[in-house]
């Protein structure tokens, strides 16, 4: 990664872009070349979306889920505005003039009707749309600079309400195209071409704003004056000005000043921090740039937004200064609530941007877990980081827990960026931070050119979470100290309910409280490090011996009645001591076995580094199954371990005590080690999941291959946790063989009673494989072991059981839910197909549709082991439709791997959504009239998969295939890269439409011989067709509409093609030679003088010509 550059410290924003509206427009089905998204309007509670085919999609912001559709016929969306002080209605404006106003009704449940409509505009392009601040009331522009008013009446008020005045009246007309409309406090703001005009709507009177014209797209709001001591002001204008130039303007029309933003706008632009790219910082200074604002907008805190196609400007007009700017490219539209804004594409995408200081920023992308993003931000503004004000926001253990979820060799250099801003930064009670930390404890301030603190006030806004935020981080770091070596001895106890505890401390960091973590992020000094050893080791002898305690309260219980009486004081002695031996022999005897087991594991590793031994099966596996018994017998499952080690009634209890008490750390150890983006839960649970799923799991396959079951009756238990602590060089070499195990176990039989079988290894020691190697196992022997691949999801979905995806998943969103898991970038396959895999069985085909986004770390071999066929058919040609048209045939050769693929999805795309056989075929298997007309729902994936290149026998397999379920538009284009012409001639013929003869990629006729069998051809089959179309088999013909699809093939049709070719007399020469007796029509004897006409003026031309070219020439000779 390149070295990350800073940005200049007059730059403390950023837009930032969380949200993906992707998924919603692809659910809306906006996503596709027929239906665009044309306009969009925000508000607090919607988000209106306006369609191409007059559709108007109303979204509520939370959540992102679609409420109604309010449908058009009179053309499309142009223009779409939400009323400011009633959500309850929306205006909306389309491509004829009409203008509507909804009522949305969905207080009372009612439907949506229209209270008002306007006609006034017809003919015009509407091309802006402004609501009254206090009633009703909507202001309409036009391309011909017509401006009205319409009124809305409401149900609420009474069906009269909208007929006790008049409902549409024209305000004014102007000199030119209105670019723009505002309202404030009863005046109108009119922007046109040529100049601005503000207009009092009460009393009727007009004011040009300035002397000067322009000629143009420039745009004009109004700029409310409500903060701080401004409260009661009346507002602001701002024009747009050709060269960057905007005035200022008051109430009444005069020009205050005028804002020069050209050279301003030199300085290079900040980068969009969005999750589609990292973000760039390029320092090198740009050009002035004189700029046209079509459009101005009031944004966020007394700030103004516009844009042009490629970029977006923030300024701040009270300073005079350029907040920021951005590149963003092919914007054609931009709708803005508070300090969010949604941005309209050229290709219909929408993006969902906010803007936010840069210390927010960082702090909602740790929220999210971004933590490469969240890291490049805080490098490029460091110098908002670093400032003690910042620390409300990101204390300082955020940030160090940050650096710590880097990773160490894809982000070093990012990483080492970070730490250099750690350590410049100013703790939140500094004294270079005092001054401006009294000031913004209740006000935002910023500073002017001359050097003075412009202060506005922000007293009563300030959130909760600002506040105890500041009081947490008042704290010193010595009560840190304390509080962290706390929360360290908290978690050494067993926690009951993980995910409860998880979902406690994830709300006790959205609440602002401190930053806790059971590590250590920074260097302590000896004496702190010395303190944490003796604590440690004291804690560790203090729960050993209430251990022991323990084991002796319980020994009491075990001892038999009879000495209960006399004898209790003399027993009891001697069984604790015989306890205090086993229990501290337990330890050195976990050290032998690990040591024995390292020495085997080592031993196998050397061998199989042989070339002699890895590239041999034989040997491979005589070398893996001397390695297996060790495994067996020191990781193997616990029922074993237990009938090895004598009387259960005696050290049972207390060994699963220990085991529970001790060794749960170990099993967290090594599940972090295996799944770091995954939360941690007790053995136990594990285990009886792993019972619960085995089961499931036994009853849905029970033709397995080899025996799963341990005792005969319940499936083998899938094993996610270690029982024991593995040193990590252990774990990685028991990794390497066990994974190896697994793969030559399944792809070659076990011929060695000793041997395991794959799947019981799978499940008994899943937790020492790697999880990527055996998911592409799987996939490869997926047909012939279905098996494999069933306890590979079953284990993956058990160790994923306490992500934080799964809650969001249970709960039924599918938005938000593929919103999780894009948050979990970068994605590690197996962890993610499992969230794929319970989304897919919440959701079905609407969940598989979406999986295309999540290409290609899931791959389509993945999601065909997961989803029915009729559904994978909907994710390929989702996720082919996604790229652009001249990229989509290469991209679906790469996926043809293995290249049987191509026969098999073709032969799945001819079978699901397709027509009947019965309609596009006969009974002795020809042709049927027209059938090639029938509509294939997975048409443009058959056209891809047809013109894909291939071998002679894949195209060979491919036509028969095509051929046999009637599917003709590919079956004749095979036939012409066979040269199997006459086939494709017979079957035009049968099929009856002179069109497959004319269309670019028709079959044509190239020779006379191929003219004259067309034409002999088409009179054997004429008789038959006529016959048929007369019968009406099935009475499908027709009943597509398939008698429109082109004119018949007869003869006479042909005859005339021919002489459109090679002349008239030609062609009835060639008739003549195929013995065909052909009375023309009228119509075709018409048709023959005037091609013979034409051919002999077109001889004459050329004659013509020829002799003047030879003058010509002539002339210059001499």
């Amino acid at each position: 990664m390149p070295l990350i550059s800073v940005v200049p410290e007059n730059h403390s924003h950023v837009l930032a872009e969380f949200d993906c509206l992707d998924p919603l427009l692809s659910a809306l089905r906006l996503d596709s070349g027929r239906l665009k998204c044309t306009c969009l309007a925000v508000s607090r509670k919607w988000l209106a979306l306006g369609t191409s085919a007059g559709g108007l999609h109303l979204i509520q912001r939370e959540g992102w889920k679609q409420r109604l559709i309010l449908t058009h016929k009179e053309g499309s969306i142009t223009q779409v505005a939400c009323c400011p002080h009633d959500e309850d209605f929306i205006a909306v404006a389309t491509s004829q003039g009409l203008v509507v106003v909804w009522e949305l009704q969905l207080e009372r449940r009612g439907r949506p009707e229209r209270v008002s409509m306007s006609w006034e505009h017809r003919g015009q392009a509407i091309t802006a749309l402004c609501w009254d601040t206090s009633t009703l009331r909507v202001f309409v522009g036009d391309s011909g600079g017509k401006v009205s008013f319409l009124r809305a009446g409401s149900s609420k008020l009474g069906k009269g309400s909208a007929f006790v005045i008049f409902p549409v009246q024209t305000v004014t007309t102007v000199d030119s195209r209105v670019v723009q409309l505002g309202y404030q406090d009863g005046r109108l703001l009119v922007s046109s071409l040529s100049r601005c005009y503000l207009c009092d709507t009460e009393r009727e009177k007009f004011w040009r704003v300035g002397n000067k014209e322009r000629d143009g797209e420039y745009g004009a709001c109004f700029f409310p004056q409500n903060r701080g001591l401004l409260v009661g002001q009346p507002p602001l204008l701002y024009c747009a000005r050709p060269g960057s130039r905007i005035w200022e303007v008051n109430f009444n029309g005069e020009v205050l000043s005028t804002h020069q933003f050209k050279q301003l706008l030199a300085c290079p632009p900040l980068p969009l921090i969005t999750y589609r790219n990292e973000p760039h910082y390029n320092p090198v200074q740009k050009s002035s740039q004189s700029i046209a604002f079509p459009k101005l907008l009031y944004f966020g805190d007394q700030n103004l937004l516009t844009w042009t196609d490629s970029a977006i400007y923030i300024f701040t007009p009270q300073n005079g200064q350029v907040l920021l700017w951005a590149e963003v490219k092919d914007v054609v539209d931009i709708a803005v609530y508070r300090s969010e804004l949604f941005c309209l594409h050229g290709s219909g995408r929408l993006s969902h941007l906010s803007l936010l200081s840069a210390e927010r920023c960082v702090e909602r992308l740790l929220r999210r877990e971004s933590w490469p993003l969240a890291a490049v931000v805080c490098c490029m503004f460091q110098h908002t980081i670093t400032t003690g004000r910042a620390r409300k926001s990101i204390p300082i253990d955020r940030l160090e827990h940050l650096r710590s979820q880097l990773s160490a060799t894809t982000h070093l250099e990012l990483s080492g960026q970070l730490e250099e801003v750690i350590t410049k930064l100013e703790p939140l009670d500094s004294a270079s931070s005092s001054r401006r930390s009294s000031i913004s404890s209740h006000e935002s301030f910023n500073v002017l050119d001359c050097g003075i603190y412009r202060v506005i006030s922000r007293r009563g806004s300030q959130s909760d979470e600002e506040t105890s935020s500041l009081i947490n981080q008042s704290m010193s770091e010595e009560e840190r100290l304390k509080e962290f070596s706390f929360v360290v001895q908290e978690e050494d106890q067993v926690d009951p309910d993980p995910q409860s505890s998880e979902r406690m401390e994830a709300e006790r960091s959205e609440q602002g409280l401190q930053f806790h973590l059971p590590l250590s992020f920074r260097p302590k000094p000896p004496r702190i490090a010395l303190q944490a050893v003796k604590d440690s080791v004291s804690s560790f002898v203090k729960k050993t011996t209430e251990k022991i305690n323990t084991l002796q309260m319980n020994s009491e219980l075990w001892q038999r009645p009879e000495f209960r009486e006399g004898g209790q004081a003399d027993t009891t002695a001697p069984y604790s001591e015989e306890m205090d031996n086993e229990v501290y022999d337990e330890m050195p005897n976990t050290e032998a076995d690990m040591q024995e087991l390292r020495s085997a594991t080592e031993r196998a590793v050397s061998q199989i580094q042989d070339p002699l031994v890895l590239l041999d099966p034989v040997c491979l596996r005589e070398t893996l199954l001397e390695w297996l018994p060790l495994l067996e017998r020191i990781l193997g499952p616990e029922e074993n371990e237990s009938a090895a080690a004598g009387d259960p009634k005696v050290d049972g209890p207390g060994e699963e005590r220990w085991e529970r008490d001790y060794l749960s750390p170990c099993s967290e150890q090594q599940e972090e080690s295996a799944e770091p983006t995954e939360s941690i839960t007790e053995e136990e649970e594990k285990k009886e999941d792993s019972l619960e799923l085995g089961e499931k799991q036994d009853q849905s396959d029970s033709t397995e291959k080899e025996p799963e079951v341990s005792n005969g009756n319940s499936p083998e238990p899938v094993r996610v946790v270690s029982p024991k602590l593995i040193p990590s060089d252990l774990l990685a070499n028991l990794t390497q063989l066990a994974t190896l195990y697994t793969e030559l176990s399944c792809f070659r039989n076990q011929q060695n009673e000793q041997a395991l079988g794959c799947t019981t290894f799978l499940r008994r020691y899943f937790f020492l494989l790697d999880k990527e190697r055996v998911r592409r196992m799987c996939l490869l022997c997926y047909q012939e072991q279905p098996e494999v691949q069933s306890s590979f999801t079953e284990a993956m979905l058990d160790l994923t059981q306490s992500s934080k995806v799964v809650d969001v998943i249970q709960r039924g969103d599918l938005l938000r839910s593929l919103r999780s898991l894009r948050e979990l970038q970068p994605w590690s396959a197996p962890p993610l197909l499992a969230h794929l895999h319970r989304l897919y069985e919440k959701h079905g085909e609407a969940a598989v549709r979406s999986f295309s986004q999540f290409y290609p770390t899931i791959t389509p071999a993945d999601v065909m082991t997961m989803a029915q066929k009729s559904h994978f058919l909907a994710y390929l040609d989702n996720l082919v439709q996604s790229r652009t048209e001249g990229h989509r045939l290469p991209f679906l050769q790469s996926l043809l791997e293995p290249e049987s693929l191509r026969q098999e999805w073709l032969e799945l795309a001819l079978t699901h959504d397709a027509p009947q056989r019965c309609d596009t075929l006969t009974t002795d298997g020809q042709p049927r009239w027209h059938s090639h007309c029938f509509s294939w729902g997975y048409g443009r994936l058959l056209s891809l998969l047809i013109h894909l290149p291939a071998d002679l026998s894949s195209k060979q397999k491919m036509a028969e295939t095509c051929r046999s379920h009637g599917y003709w538009t590919g079956y004749l284009y095979l036939c012409c890269e066979l040269q199997r012409r006459t086939e494709a001639f017979s079957t035009i013929c049968q099929l009856d439409d002179i069109s497959l003869l004319e269309e670019p990629e028709g079959v044509e006729p190239q020779t006379l011989d191929e003219w004259k069998l067309l034409i002999q051809l088409s009179q054997r089959c004429s008789s038959v067709g006529d016959s048929e179309q007369v019968t009406g088999v099935n009475g499908s013909s027709w009943s597509n509409g398939s008698a429109d699809c082109g004119g018949k093939i007869s003869p006479e049709s042909l005859t005339l093609m021919l002489a459109r070719t090679a002349g008239p007399d030609r062609a009835m020469a060639v008739l003549e030679e195929c013995g065909v007796q052909l009375v023309l029509s009228p119509h075709s004897k018409l048709v023959c003088e005037l091609l013979r006409v034409a051919e002999k003026r077109q001889r004459a031309m050329i004659q013509t010509m020829l002799e003047r070219c030879d003058r010509f020439l002539w002339s210059q000779h001499a």
